[in-house]
């Protein structure tokens, strides 16, 4: 296959509009071109899985979503990525702002150092909110949403880095919806965790993608395969193949897809 051009079609949802597109977007670190010609559309208030080896480029292609690749000095990019319609690598984005839209949970959790409260409010916060009564609802809310506010409700001024590993993961779930993002994008979330606190990610993202579109990368493809609408299939940089979630892993149309999915490599 040639690295430099991609036959894969976007595929925009027949269910709804595309809320985030890639055109033509190749990715470079310094003179390394780690992604190429990748065009995709992402379905509004759906579950989008990049899968692939370790290092096909998926993580890069998240992490340029929300534009935090332009804190590595030497990256640059070529082709566009639209949020809405609006390219976000446009001059008049406020990047503040595209992150508030398009929230990031990482593969290892990273609560603050203050309490279940504090993280919370964080954000909004930073926005110069200042009303404690508004703050103590976008909290409760937060928490609800990430499955978390039954078990810390009792606890909210306790330190965060008490929590367990899942309930920390969630708790960053909860930091990024305390802002009311539109995308949250999700880099390995359960790859640190227990396969109970796994599960209840997994179930957590049924009902947050009533409200939100979800992008999340993983290794492991029974994960995408039980959360996601559409998979993306990565490998050297390119989409080799991107559909349904289940056409994609029950007749995959690339064989390199299939030799994937199978466990040929990878």
């Amino acid at each position: 296959m040639d690295p430099h051009h991609s036959d894969v079609t976007p595929q925009p949802s027949a269910q709804g509009k595309s809320k985030l597109r890639v055109q033509g977007f190749n990715f470079f670190y310094g003179p390394v071109q780690a992604l190429f010609k990748v065009d995709l559309d992402i379905p509004e208030n759906q579950v989008t899985a990049f899968i692939g080896p370790s290092g096909c480029g998926k993580s890069t292609l998240l992490r340029c979503m929300n534009r935090l690749n332009d804190l590595i000095e030497g990256a640059r990019h070529e082709g566009n990525i639209l949020i809405d319609g609006v390219d976000i690598f446009n001059p008049s984005i406020d990047i503040t702002d595209l992150r508030k839209r398009v929230g990031m949970v990482f593969q290892k959790s990273n609560p603050f150092p203050k309490s279940i409260h504090e993280n919370v409010a964080y954000g909004p916060r930073l926005q110069g909110l200042k009303s404690r009564i508004v703050l103590e609802e976008i909290v409760e809310r937060s928490l609800r949403g990430a499955g978390l506010w039954e078990e810390v409700k009792d606890r909210l001024h306790k330190s965060a880095l008490g929590l367990s590993g899942g309930q920390q993961q969630r708790l960053c779930i909860a930091r990024a919806l305390a802002v009311k993002p539109d995308v949250l994008l999700m880099d390995e979330p359960c790859s640190a965790l227990d396969p109970i606190a796994t599960g209840i990610i997994e179930e957590l993202l049924f009902s947050l993608k009533k409200e939100l579109t979800i992008v999340i990368v993983t290794h492991n493809m029974q994960q995408a395969a039980r959360v996601s609408d559409r998979t993306a299939f990565m490998y050297l940089g390119q989409l080799v193949e991107y559909g349904l979630t289940k056409q994609l892993f029950t007749n995959p149309s690339k064989k390199q897809t299939e030799d994937y999915i199978t466990g040929r490599f990878g």
